[in-house]
């Protein structure tokens, strides 16, 4: 399908998994009038689904919600009509579709970026597709044998940056410490630095450690030790105009960040990006501070993914609680990252 509209102002959305808040949050989101004018979205899913959604929102006494009938949509149907609340593999098979829909409409059609709703990663795998989440699959779709995952954040309050990279993304505990690479932990510090190098021309940049108190010179586990801090005194020496913090203990790396997040006067000595190693790592505290704010962003693609940071929320789906406030911020980021 060939939109109307100039690719440079689309935005192409995946309605993510039609049993759960996707299609809410995203007629929800885009009736907000935080949006850009000019932005014209394109909408991957159900169009039926959308409109019983609506349908239903309206019925529910939800006033700020855009009407399916003034959208792009490209259809995807579904037979039949998935209930709300009700997940299963055939709802994990809808939303990997749309996913993989949805990128080959920006590659084949041009679009300025991805916003994709909330699948279920279980229900992937009972559809038959094995991936640990939609960055993998993404890569594979784009061709890139590398992705990055960052969580980005502006505090309401203070108006300040949180970012957020994660060295190590789906894989179990367990998996961590041999993922962790030299290679690997200099690659992601570079993404991080290009990220953050849109916001300030020399940023600061913090590394988590591995181990409880990043390892209390080596007698709580060893990383640090041996290669992760000789690592980062090469990083620092071949980048002598930025400053590099770490590694860190993890239970005080993002203290400076929650002050900045709320106090102005803070934001002279808050990092601009930090690198966490494993996922839980970056995403408790990120999820503390920010979780309304926060927007899961794909690095390292041939175009920009930015996605709520929040699940599913199979358990209020249909019962019109969800906040969009997420999704929102997702599409702000989209479209204010994409920038060219």
């Amino acid at each position: 399908m060939t939109s109307l509209y100039d690719a440079n102002q689309r935005l192409v959305i995946s309605l993510g998994d039609p049993a759960g808040i996707g299609m809410e949050v995203v007629l929800k989101a885009l009736a907000s009038p935080d949006l850009p004018a000019t932005m014209r979205p394109l909408l991957v899913g159900c169009r039926r689904c959308l409109n019983a959604t609506y349908t239903h929102l309206k019925s529910q006494g939800c006033t700020t919600v855009a009407d399916p009938d003034r959208l792009e949509v490209l259809d995807q149907p579904l037979n039949p009509l998935i209930t709300p609340g009700t997940p299963s593999a055939f709802s994990g098979a809808a939303s990997f579709q749309w996913l993989t829909e949805s990128v080959r409409c920006l590659t084949d059609s041009g679009g300025r970026a991805l916003v994709t709703a909330p699948i279920a990663k279980h229900l992937w795998h009972a559809a038959g597709h094995s991936y640990p989440g939609q960055t993998e699959r993404l890569a594979e779709l784009a061709h890139q044998t590398r992705s990055s995952m960052l969580f980005t954040a502006v505090s309401p309050q203070t108006g300040w940056r949180l970012n957020t990279l994660l060295a190590t993304t789906h894989i179990s505990l367990k998996e961590v410490p041999a993922a962790l690479t030299p290679e690997l932990v200099e690659h992601k510090l570079n993404v991080l630095l290009n990220f953050c190098r849109r916001f300030s021309s020399k940023p600061r940049l913090t590394v988590a450690g591995l181990n409880p108190h990043a390892g209390e010179e080596g007698k709580i586990g060893e990383e640090e030790t041996e290669w992760l801090s000789p690592l980062l005194r090469k990083w620092k020496a071949a980048h002598p105009d930025i400053r590099l913090d770490g590694p860190l203990p993890p239970d005080t790396c993002w203290i400076q960040a929650a002050q900045a997040w709320n106090h102005h006067s803070c934001h002279e000595k808050a990092p601009n990006g930090i690198l966490a190693l494993y996922h839980d790592q970056g995403l408790i505290p990120v999820k503390l501070l920010a979780f309304d704010a926060a927007v899961n962003t794909t690095l390292e693609l041939p175009f920009l993914r930015t996605s709520p940071d929040h699940g599913t929320g199979f358990d209020i789906a249909g019962q019109g609680l969800a906040r969009p406030d997420s999704m929102i911020a997702a599409i702000q980021a989209a479209w204010e990252l994409s920038e060219t």
